[in-house]
């Protein structure tokens, strides 16, 4: 079969995963050990050209991601494959020799098939399965509902694997994810003075460091610390457990979570995942929570993730009641959310990207976007002040904020200006200084 390219197709369903897609793909969400993105690179060994997202994210840039594409403008003179932000290929040895095998000169429908009898047999009867992508062979102009994130009506053939539903659905997914990534890692030695229990696998990575008196329990899943990782002295860190490059453990209790590159964490985290580039460096309890990139907790920030009446978890986002699924579920903190000292969060709460949240006690369960502070104090947080501190807080990262996340940034708060409709009328905050 010739060569294809490959893009990242966020359809209808995964454009409703906020409070993330505000200001980023599905497909740089973290599950696992790596992006949904860098999984279906890496199954089909093939990058990645373009995120097909909203228009809103046009300018995204991340280290190591691609661009978000507008569909239209993508050419016909080769093949290409889209496949869902949110699909999870099963089987990854045989994945792509199956999917290949399956493509041809005609477009397609991927439908997501996770057991046996959900299978045709090569189109003689339509494949059961929610669809999971699309394939184009060349000459076949891109459809514009995939601008839209819908597909139209093709013929469909099955693949194996699994479309996650939910972000809340990712969150519960994601320490067997760890589970399942761990026979791609070599199993280390334990440093000396580390204190090693179980015999499932613990995995460091090139210049990680693991201080004397730390606790690495790989009884219930495996610990891998990649590239770089510090954890230091009475950390105590059960499995299954990931950390990505150069992120820090500095004290407490980590268990059953995922952490992206540059983290600082400290204090009590389970079965939680971390964008990347999050400061949580006191104590506080976070738990069955997705942290968006840059997010900064102020000490003692706590959530809760289970209710009292120990019914399932509902949580609102932008007047719309939804049901988790979930008897346990933390809480959703979009990229660049700031909590102050003492913030609580409710089980099932949502912040959604740039908003600062502070003033102690109980937050509401929704916050908008780029709102600054909470109740009677809460207002319109100053774009250009967000714009100038999000600057501040990358530069200590080696991190640039572009030209193009700026455009997003400003394009992002303009169009969700009627989410936090009196708070504009509200106290304003304060403009940044300059000098």
């Amino acid at each position: 079969m010739k060569p294809f390219r490959l893009f990242s197709l966020d359809d209808q369903e995964a454009r409703g995963w906020l409070p993330f897609v505000l200001t980023r793909p599905v497909g740089e969400m973290l599950f696992g050990t790596e992006t949904l993105r860098a999984r279906g690179e890496r199954v089909l060994g093939q990058p990645c050209e373009g995120h097909v997202a909203d228009r809103l994210l046009a300018g995204f840039e991340e280290e190591g991601a691609p661009p978000c594409t507008v569909a239209g403008e993508i050419g016909a003179d080769s093949g290409r494959l889209f496949l869902s932000s949110r699909f999870v290929p099963h089987g990854t040895r045989r994945f792509r020799e199956q999917l290949l095998a399956r493509l041809g000169d005609r477009p397609l429908i991927l439908a997501a098939a996770d057991r046996a009898d959900d299978y045709g047999t090569d189109g003689d009867r339509p494949a059961r399965g929610l669809p999971a992508g699309a394939w184009l062979p060349p000459g076949t102009p891109v459809p514009a509902c995939f601008g839209e994130g819908r597909y139209p009506e093709w013929p469909t053939v099955p693949v194996k694997g699994r479309l996650l539903g939910s972000a809340w659905e990712l969150i519960a997914a994601n320490a067997d994810r760890i589970r399942d990534d761990a026979d791609r890692f070599v199993d280390s030695d334990a440093p000396v003075a580390v204190h090693r229990l179980g015999t499932g696998l613990i995995a460091l990575g090139d210049g990680a460091t693991v201080e004397p008196g730390v606790v690495l329990n790989a009884v219930a899943g495996p610990v891998i610390l990649a590239a770089d990782v510090q954890v230091r002295a009475h950390s105590r860190i059960e499995g299954p457990f990931y950390a990505g490059p150069r992120s820090t453990i500095l004290g407490g209790s980590v268990s059953a979570s995922s952490l992206g590159p540059c983290c600082k964490v400290r204090g009590e985290i389970e079965s939680s995942v971390v964008l990347g580039y999050a400061n949580k460096a006191h104590d506080g309890f976070l738990g069955r929570s997705i942290l968006g990139r840059w997010t900064n907790l102020g000490a003692m920030t706590t959530n809760s993730d289970l209710k009292n009446n120990y019914r399932p978890v509902r949580a609102v986002i932008r007047g719309r009641s939804i049901d988790t699924g979930l008897l346990k579920a933390g809480c959703l903190l979009g990229d660049h959310v700031r909590t102050g000292i003492g913030t609580l969060l409710n089980t099932g709460s949502v912040v959604e990207a740039g908003a600062s949240v502070f003033g102690g006690g109980l937050a509401p369960k929704y916050v908008p976007p780029f709102s600054w502070g909470v109740g009677s104090t809460a207002a319109q947080y100053d774009i250009e002040r967000f714009l100038d501190t999000a600057e501040r807080v990358m530069i200590r990262r080696g991190v640039t904020l572009s030209e193009g996340m700026r455009a997003l940034y400003r394009r992002a708060f303009g169009e969700t200006a009627s989410l936090r409709g009196e708070m504009a009328l509200a106290q304003p905050a304060l403009r940044p200084r300059r000098g």
